[in-house]
């Protein structure tokens, strides 16, 4: 897909708490770290009495030192920090959303088309972008959603 087949949105997110693991990795090592962390979420939010309230994500904040990473998932209620997994929240308000569908390698121009889209109509980014992956590894086109949080630009 190029920026010009992504159809961006301005969507109103609820607050949600989340169980998550942080790392700075670098950026080669981001997929093998996602399904480590992954696995250890679930394990953790189920010791806990705990579901997952959605989809697993992952906010990627690029750093000096590689990448700055937290992967976890919505949970049913705040987790108690065990091992690695710490309790985090996905921001409520306004955000920027888009569809990526295709290979992971892709998902930067759905990031590229909702910064764009904000640009062209009087949004700026409020905190950085995180990606909620709907589809398994296996999914030959998995589906990434791109959330930006974003404020109106003050005049």
């Amino acid at each position: 897909m190029n920026r010009m087949d992504y159809q961006v949105e301005r969507v109103e997110v609820a607050e949600q708490p989340t169980a998550v693991v942080r790392a700075v990795i670098p950026e080669e090592e981001i997929p093998a770290f996602l399904g480590r962390a992954y696995a250890e979420v679930l394990e953790v939010i189920a010791a806990q009495h705990l579901t997952p309230a959605g989809m697993p994500f992952g906010c990627f904040v690029p750093t000096e030192d590689g990448m700055e990473v937290e992967a976890g998932f919505p949970c049913s209620g705040p987790v108690a920090p065990a091992r690695r997994v710490m309790p985090a929240s996905i921001p409520g308000g306004p955000a920027a959303r888009v569809l990526h569908q295709g290979s992971y390698d892709g998902v930067p121009a759905a990031h590229a088309a909702a910064t764009q889209w904000l640009a062209d109509n009087g949004w700026e980014a409020a905190g950085p972008p995180w990606e909620e992956y709907l589809d398994g590894p296996g999914v030959a086109e998995p589906r990434t959603l791109v959330y930006v949080p974003c404020r109106a630009v003050q005049p």
